[in-house]
């Protein structure tokens, strides 16, 4: 797909669709723009709605961004931590640094700068994609060894607004931000994957499947509710 650089939305995804009969631009998952328009428009469309958009387009943002805030020392993930460091300088900085996201900001900018939230988002991203690599494979692989289930390969991905999915030839795809939620709904969401690759299905012998290796799969279904996988 087709990407532009904005210099204060960063990119900015375009997908062309035969259903699109105008540009319309909207917020991924991820907190980044994606536009849509008709199969053979010239992407200058998507450009001159941008430019001619900017607060409609900063609103939508701010609507679409998490409810948490960027606070100094907030966990993020399950072993990263988010310090920001108020600087004198006029260079602005974000950097990860082993298991620390580092920000310098200075006096003129405030955490709620698109720039800013984007930069920090950014690495932010890259710290749970770490996590998520490093956890979910070993742990998914020891989730289908106790309860039975086999699978052909992970996937990982944070553009999406689903905590997972499974594929009928066997590829369970993971959101990242899976390593946001505590460990027993990791796990809920581990099994509900494992149980699609006998049953794609949501029927009562599906939820019997879950029910097996979660007993208490009702209550991680509800408390999954009140989350939200976008990062």
């Amino acid at each position: 797909m087709p990407i532009i650089q904005d210099k204060e939305f960063g990119k900015i995804t375009i997908r062309r669709s035969i259903r699109a009969k105008q540009v319309r631009i909207k917020v991924a998952p991820d907190g980044t723009l994606r536009a849509s328009l008709p199969m053979y428009a010239p992407i200058l469309l998507v450009k001159h709605l941008v430019k001619t958009s900017r607060n409609e387009l900063r609103s939508m943002l701010s609507r679409a961004r998490p409810e948490y805030e960027y606070l100094n020392g907030m966990q993020i993930g399950k072993s990263h931590t988010l310090i920001i460091h108020e600087t004198s300088g006029q260079n602005f900085n974000v950097s990860l640094h082993g298991q620390q996201i580092i920000v310098k900001l200075p006096q003129d900018k405030n955490l709620y700068d698109n720039i800013v939230e984007r930069e920090i988002r950014d690495k932010i991203i890259a710290a749970l994609r770490i996590e998520a690599k490093s956890y979910l494979p070993k742990r998914l692989s020891f989730l289908a060894d106790k309860y039975g289930y086999s699978y052909d390969r992970v996937k990982f991905s944070h553009a999406s607004g689903r905590w997972g999915s499974c594929s009928s030839n066997g590829t369970i795809s993971l959101n990242i931000a899976l390593m946001k939620l505590p460990f027993e709904l990791i796990d809920y969401i581990l099994i509900h994957e494992l149980s699609h690759t006998k049953q794609m299905n949501h029927s009562s012998s599906f939820w019997n499947l879950v029910g097996v290796a979660d007993p208490n799969y009702k209550i991680h279904r509800n408390a999954l509710k009140l989350q939200n996988p976008s990062i």
